[in-house]
């Protein structure tokens, strides 16, 4: 039996690596698509473009503006000489938004009253918006700090020095400058591993339908269970090494830290190979032509990588699709992957989602290799 296997290995990867076209498939792609991703996923919103419509024209409004510039967040490029120039700004998106400064914004202030700074935004793009939306309320609220301490300094300058007050002091474990790409690239070496070892596997067998040498194989004394074990262990091994060059390449080009032992990221990418292994050989059994193979495997992804949490959070959908989502082997993975890279966790600490992916893992072969075996049979 082990003959037979080694043979039909040793076939694979032949029939993988005499095509030149082929060698760059199963490396380039995923490395260049982390890189793209990798630069193009990222929450942080800088330079974002606004108007400014100050009606107020005083030195304190100035001073507000400047603080919005030096923040390196936003970048005014409009200054609005009228209110009716504001919607045709934001309509052709030549603006992500428009602060305006009513009359006698600096007299408020002067007179210890509440001044108000209208800012108007594009809420197409929600998270954008909010993110605009959070980055000004910042600004503002330091902004009106400051400007309530110089007041009082004026009336009396004890009280501006034991006025009370309540500071919080922001801690994130983890990651520490809350950037979004530490997030993100984990989630996209995950979601890589999934597509190329799917969509290969399932038209690796497909091909092999096509060409008809399927044929010859099962005529021959290999067994339907040493054929299967044959054809899947090649992806097995081009997905681990996929995914150990991404995390190389995670870890040295977006400088994402890697706090975790990577033998336990290594245990959870064999599970998580498990299930993409075999949903690849299920494809095969409803696919008769590679581009069938490869139109299905797309209807299969999507909703694998919506329903993982990789970019919408599951406790955010609802009830009924959030158990939806524990039949998702990379709901699981996306866990182990940040939890190895950014929390340092280790066997202890991510044992259920190990044992979920195990027991996935394992009924999605034996449920595939039966198809597969009655199909050819």
């Amino acid at each position: 039996m082990l003959r037979r296997i080694r043979e039909i290995l040793k076939k694979e990867f032949i029939q993988m690596l005499r095509d030149k076209r082929m060698r760059f498939i199963l490396i380039g792609p995923p490395l260049i698509q982390l890189i793209v991703f990798g630069y193009a996923a990222n929450f942080d919103i800088h330079h974002i473009k606004v108007g400014v419509y100050d009606l107020d024209q005083s030195s304190v409004s100035r001073d507000l503006l400047a603080r919005f510039e030096r923040s390196g967040y936003f970048d005014i490029v409009r200054w609005v000489a009228d209110e009716a120039e504001i919607a045709p700004l934001l309509d052709r998106r030549d603006v992500t938004a428009v602060f305006q400064i009513n009359h006698g914004f600096a007299a408020d202030l002067k007179g210890m009253k509440t001044a108000q700074v209208q800012l108007i935004l594009d809420g197409t793009d929600s998270n954008t918006a909010s993110v605009v939306l959070s980055y000004a309320n910042a600004i503002v609220g330091d902004f009106a700090e400051d400007e309530l301490h110089d007041r009082l300094l004026h009336v009396d300058a004890a009280l501006a020095s034991y006025r009370p007050g309540v500071a919080i002091e922001q801690r994130a474990w983890f990651n520490p400058n809350l950037e979004s790409r530490p997030y993100f690239v984990p989630g996209i070496i995950a979601t890589l591993v999934l597509i190329v070892t799917m969509s290969l596997t399932s038209m690796a067998v497909v091909r092999e339908r096509e060409v008809g040498t399927l044929e010859q194989l099962m005529v021959s004394p290999i067994r339907p269970i040493e054929l299967i074990i044959g054809k899947t262990v090649p992806f097995a091994v081009v997905g681990l090494l996929d995914a150990t060059l991404i995390a190389v390449l995670g870890v040295v080009w977006f400088d994402v830290p890697m706090n975790g032992d990577p033998l336990v990221l290594l245990l959870g990418a064999v599970l998580y190979l498990l299930s993409t292994l075999g949903m690849g050989l299920f494809l095969s059994t409803i696919s008769s032509t590679q581009q069938e193979s490869m139109l299905v495997s797309f209807f299969f992804i999507m909703p694998v990588m919506l329903l993982s949490g990789f970019t919408f959070p599951i406790s955010s959908m609802p009830e009924w699709i959030q158990y939806l989502t524990y039949l998702n082997p990379l709901r699981y993975f996306l866990i182990v992957i940040r939890g190895v890279f950014l929390r340092g966790s280790g066997v202890a600490d991510l044992w259920p989602q190990l044992a979920a992916m195990a027991v996935l893992g394992t009924a999605m072969m034996v449920l595939s290799a039966l198809r597969f075996r009655k199909r050819i049979e």
